[in-house]
């Protein structure tokens, strides 16, 4: 695949072998980020774990403390008054069968799905097209849940969630090219924490083998994992 000049220009600035220390490689990043959008900051963490065995998938959520820098549509699956506390906290649709149905005729126009336990038995009949975006609505993410309001609230304030695919990856958007230094640091290491605390005790040896940022636009930069965590 060739690259445009502004991703060959980028690559100049720094060195792709050299493992950066977080707060450099933000810098670099903000600075090679020369898209005419706001581009996307990503962080890809490998993990020496088999994501093939139940045992060792790593799965969580984590509030970034300044958000993502996406708005996000949130879905609530719910009736009666849990349906009046999604809409009274800000969720984008909230609703029952008729919004399963919407979905079933192909409708995707929103980034997150909650539902309380009830409506598990008609979200379920979902899992074909929302699974494989990775919408479908699940305990362990907190997005199947009484405490509609709260969630839909973290949803909309910088709540994510993060799984291993089946290569070791996680790859997680935790910000904005255009947020401070400071911001972009606090939520990198906010996921990093997150992650260590989901390591699963099946995991042997090195668990966060490597970690890259890198913008939408931009190439990876090596980050030096020593340098993330906290003091």
């Amino acid at each position: 695949m060739a690259h445009g000049k502004r991703y060959r220009a980028a690559l100049e600035k720094f060195d792709r072998v050299r493992l950066y220390p977080v707060d450099e490689a933000v810098v670099l990043l903000k600075e090679n980020a020369q898209a005419k959008f706001d581009e996307t900051v990503e962080v890809a963490l490998n993990l020496g774990v088999d994501p093939r065995h139940a045992d060792q998938m790593v799965r969580g959520t984590v509030n970034l403390p300044h958000g993502s820098g996406k708005t996000v549509r949130v879905l609530v699956f719910a009736t009666g008054e849990k349906a009046v506390e999604a809409e009274e906290a800000g969720a984008d649709f909230v609703g029952a069968g008729e919004l399963a149905e919407k979905i079933k005729g192909g409708w995707y126009d929103f980034d997150a799905v909650v539902a309380t336990p009830d409506m598990m038995k008609d979200v379920g009949k979902l899992g074909s097209v929302l699974g494989p975006r990775k919408l479908m609505p699940s305990p362990k993410a907190g997005t199947v849940t009484q405490e509609v309001g709260r969630t839909v609230k973290e949803l909309k304030a910088g709540k994510i969630e993060f799984r291993v695919d089946k290569q070791g990856i996680i790859a997680v958007a935790v910000g904005k090219a255009s947020f401070s230094k400071e911001k972009l640091e606090e939520n990198i290491r906010s996921l990093v924490d997150a992650v260590n605390r989901a390591r699963p005790s099946a995991a042997k040896g090195a668990y966060l083998e490597r970690m890259t940022l890198s913008t939408t636009m931009g190439p990876g930069i090596k980050i030096d994992r020593a340098s993330v965590a906290r003091e």
